[in-house]
């Protein structure tokens, strides 16, 4: 039996069927951003790119996730 995928992946596929991209494309999209926090990222997404709170909020963490590790 597979685990149910937790945390803000979880919110993955449904940000790749509402907004018709892949999440490296997101991904990518922050990583080019000049913004570096949490909060200006998330307010970015949501006003220049229409993404809904949750979703813009998943995909900054992930990705600030990742570029720690």
């Amino acid at each position: 039996m597979t685990n149910p995928v937790k945390g803000p992946a979880s919110y993955f596929p449904s940000i790749e069927k509402k907004y018709g991209q892949p999440i490296a494309y997101w991904t990518a999209l922050i990583r080019s951003s000049p913004l570096t926090r949490h909060g200006e990222l998330v307010s970015w997404l949501k006003t220049e790119h229409g993404l809904g709170h949750g979703h813009a909020n998943a995909l900054v963490a992930y990705t600030l996730a990742e570029q720690r590790n």
